[in-house]
């Protein structure tokens, strides 16, 4: 990929949904949610303090993370559906 996010961005690859519930009913592709989970593919160096200080990110390349229903902007990158958020977006590191 030939995309370095900048500042506190990350470019996030959503990880596939359930294909089906668990009592066994199969979903179709027009009912499914969103997957709220993803990996990050790339992150920027970090934003900057009031002084301009760099800090960095306390995520990293290959993360798995869980992130807000309606967080990010949704690109499309090297013919991949890719989000774009910022680190504050992020809920949470996976495992």
């Amino acid at each position: 990929m030939k995309f370095r996010p900048l500042h506190d961005r990350v470019v996030v690859r959503r990880l596939e949904g359930e294909e089906k519930t668990k009592g066994g009913i199969i979903i179709p592709d027009t009912a499914k949610e969103k997957p709220q989970e993803g990996e990050i593919i790339a992150a920027g160096p970090g934003g900057r303090d009031e002084s301009g200080k760099l800090t960095p990110l306390d995520v990293k390349t290959g993360d798995k993370i869980l992130f807000g229903k309606w967080s990010g902007t949704e690109v499309k990158i090297d013919d991949q559906e890719l989000l774009i958020m910022k680190e504050s977006d992020i809920m949470g590191v996976i495992g």
